[in-house]
């Protein structure tokens, strides 16, 4: 049985966390996202994406950003700034998928940890893995 095949949102989960670490690196002015966002539909290859999920969730994170990040601050293990860029964008697109979307939990989680074994350092996946379950637990405990 072969690897199944990448659907257009993993891809377009891809390009958000290429852009939302962009945009950290930039310094985080919400007006960056709009520029950064029309350059990743010119320049990068967006074939394979699901390019209204990349337009609607790279525009809508960092208009949520403070909530996401003090959300995730209670499951962190040190001050939400100190977190490396490329787990910041991983952990905000999660929390914004369990928080915002109607993404089965599990899918967001899996798909925030796959994200973190291909760019993350060598066991961020872990972390990540460990923060989003977390705060999933929060959200279904809540609902």
């Amino acid at each position: 049985m072969g690897k199944p095949a990448v659907n257009a949102r993993t891809f377009a989960r891809e390009r958000i966390i290429q852009a939302l670490y962009q945009w950290q690196l930039n310094g985080e002015h919400l007006e960056d996202i709009h520029r950064i966002e029309s350059q990743f539909m010119q320049e990068q290859d967006m074939q394979r994406v699901d390019k209204s999920y990349f337009k609607k969730l790279l525009l809508a994170i960092p208009t949520h950003v403070e909530n996401l990040d003090q959300r995730l601050s209670e499951f962190v293990d040190r001050p939400v700034a100190q977190l490396t860029p490329i787990e910041l964008a991983i952990l905000r697109l999660g929390a914004y998928e369990l928080l915002e979307t109607n993404v089965p939990f599990r899918v967001a989680i899996n798909e925030a940890v796959e994200l973190a074994k291909r760019f993350g350092a060598d066991k961020s996946h872990r972390y990540v893995n460990g923060v989003l379950d977390k705060l999933a637990q929060t959200k279904v405990k809540s609902s």
